[in-house]
C-alpha cells in the first residue's frame, strides 16, 4: 500500500536522526571563521581593558606595583573593597587632560581632513590609471611600509629642521630670504601625520573608486552631463564608503599618536600618547594613566559603532 504524499514531503523535510542540516554546518564553518579573531581580541584587547579598568579605580602608592589592591584582607579576617573613582574626576577638572583629549581630537580630525583632501585625487588618478601603471603606482604607495615607522619620522624631522632639506632647496631657489620654522610646530605634527597615514586613505579609496562602474560616467556624458556634475552625482556618492573606510583608518591611530608629536611637535603639541607616556613612566602614576587609557578607549569605540551602524544600513540586504 503506497505511503500517503503527506508522509513522504514530512519524511524529506525532517533529515534523520543524527545529521546535522545544512544551516547547522554553516554555523559551524561560521564560528570556526570567526573563533581565531574572536579570542585574538578577547586576549588582546578585553583583558588588558578590563585590567587597565580595574588599574583605574585603585590609589596610587609607593609600591610594586605602584598602586593599592582593590580587594584586601583586614586583621580580623574580613575582605575590604578600596574602590575610588578620584582618577575620573580629575580628568574631568584637570585642564592638562582636558587640553590633552580636545588637542588630540582636532589634530586627528583636520589630519585626516588633509589626508583626505591629499588622498582622494591621488586614489582617482591610480583608479582611472592603465592597469599596468596602477601596478607601480601602488607599489611606490605601499613602498614607505617597507622601512621602519620611527626611521621614516626621524627623516622627516631632518628634512623640515632649520637646516634641513626643505629649508635648504627653498633658500636656494630664492623662494625663501630666512629658514622657515617647522620643527617644533602644530604644523609640524600635521606634516608628520599626514607623511605617515597617507597609504591608509589611499588604498581603502582607490578600492572603491576601482570597482565603479565606467559605464555609469559614459552614460551621464552621452545625457549631456558636464563632468565636474557627473563627478559630484555619481563618482563622490558611491565613493562614500572609501572615504569613511579611509578616515576611520587615519583617525584612529592619529589620535592616539605618541612618536610624531613628540620627535616633530612642540611643547604645545600635548596629545593624549604624550599624557599616557609621562603618567605611566615620569609620575608613575598608574591609576590616573589608566584611567586616562579607559577614557581613550571608550572616545575611540563611539566613532567605530558610528561607522559599523551605518555600513550595515547602506550593505544591501
Amino acid at each position: 500500500m503506497p505511503r500517503p504524499e503527506g508522509n513522504k514531503v514530512q519524511a524529506e523535510a525532517d533529515p534523520p536522526t543524527g545529521r546535522r542540516t545544512p544551516r547547522e554546518r554553516g554555523g559551524a564553518r561560521h564560528w570556526l571563521i570567526i573563533l581565531p579573531p574572536l579570542i585574538f581580541l578577547t586576549l588582546f584587547l578585553l583583558v588588558p581593558f578590563a585590567i587597565a579598568f580595574k588599574i583605574s579605580l585603585a590609589e596610587s602608592a609607593i609600591a610594586v606595583p605602584p598602586f593599592t589592591p582593590l580587594l584586601s584582607t583586614t586583621a580580623d579576617g574580613h575582605t575590604q573593597i578600596s574602590v575610588t573613582f578620584a582618577n575620573y574626576r580629575l580628568l574631568g577638572t584637570d585642564a592638562v587632560y582636558l587640553l590633552s583629549y580636545i588637542f588630540s581630537l582636532r589634530t586627528a580630525f583636520f589630519a585626516t581632513l588633509l589626508c583626505l583632501l591629499c588622498g582622494y585625487p591621488m586614489a582617482y588618478a591610480i583608479a582611472r590609471a592603465p592597469r599596468g601603471v596602477q601596478t607601480v603606482l601602488l607599489m611606490l604607495v605601499i613602498l614607505p611600509f617597507w622601512t621602519s615607522f620611527l626611521l621614516r619620522v626621524y627623516a622627516l624631522e631632518g628634512i623640515i629642521s632649520d637646516h634641513g632639506l626643505l629649508n635648504s632647496v627653498l633658500l636656494w631657489l630664492g623662494v625663501i630670504h630666512a629658514p622657515m620654522r617647522l620643527l617644533n610646530t602644530p604644523a609640524a605634527v600635521y606634516i608628520g601625520i599626514v607623511y605617515s597615514y597617507l597609504p591608509f586613505m589611499i588604498l581603502p579609496l582607490y578600492a572603491t573608486l576601482e570597482r565603479l562602474d565606467p559605464a555609469l560616467l559614459e552614460a551621464a556624458a552621452d545625457l549631456g552631463t558636464p563632468p565636474w556634475r557627473a563627478f559630484v552625482d555619481i563618482t563622490l556618492p558611491l565613493s562614500l564608503p572609501g572615504v569613511a573606510a579611509g578616515a576611520m583608518l587615519t583617525f584612529i591611530p592619529a589620535i592616539g599618536e605618541f612618536v610624531i608629536p613628540s620627535l616633530l611637535g612642540g611643547p604645545d603639541s600635548l596629545m593624549i600618547g604624550r599624557v599616557l607616556w609621562d603618567e605611566f613612566f615620569a609620575n608613575h602614576n598608574w591609576p590616573v594613566a589608566s584611567a586616562v587609557a579607559t577614557v581613550f578607549v571608550v572616545l575611540l569605540v563611539g566613532p567605530i559603532a558610528l561607522y559599523q551602524h551605518l555600513e550595515a544600513k547602506a550593505r544591501p540586504a
